[in-house]
């Protein structure tokens, strides 16, 4: 039985419920909409970084993206393509951001980024149970000025 895959690009297309909830995701990290973790993120959620590293539950996804937003006060995700297939969610997008602050032990730089991310979305029981994210770690270090080009 072939799985139904549903494409959202800017022409209007029907959204599936996931997609639904992984857009009201992430635009809680672009509106700093802390308030709405409960309703968005289950309490047994975990994002796992690129270099494999995890935050858990809704505590530790508020404070690692209030960490994140330390560093980098302005970061924006615009998300570009989104699909879904049952309750996981794909989606390609393009992070903005400048190094306006102190972000790992690191001083600003005042450098402005732009990362491609490639990102996975579980949704179970109405709220986001996991979040993957894929982008080039050595390009955002470069961006930075930490590593030669």
């Amino acid at each position: 039985m072939a799985a139904s895959v549903t494409r959202c690009h800017t022409m209007a297309q029907a959204t599936t419920d996931a997609e639904q909830i992984a857009t009201d995701y992430v635009k809680l990290w672009n509106e700093r909409e802390f308030e709405r973790i409960p309703e968005l993120v289950a309490e047994s959620f975990v994002h796992v970084d690129p270099d494999g590293s995890e935050v858990h539950g809704r505590d530790g996804m508020e404070e690692y993206i209030r960490g994140i937003l330390a560093g980098f006060p302005d970061l924006h995700v615009s998300v570009t393509d989104m699909m879904s297939s049952g309750n996981t969610v794909m989606y390609e997008a393009t992070l903005t951001m400048t190094h306006d602050g102190e972000f790992e032990g690191m001083p600003p730089t005042g450098r402005e980024l732009e990362i491609r991310e490639m990102a996975t979305i579980e949704v179970a029981d109405g709220r986001v149970e996991a979040h993957r994210v894929y982008f080039d770690n050595q390009e955002t270090l470069r961006q930075l000025g930490l590593v030669e080009e």
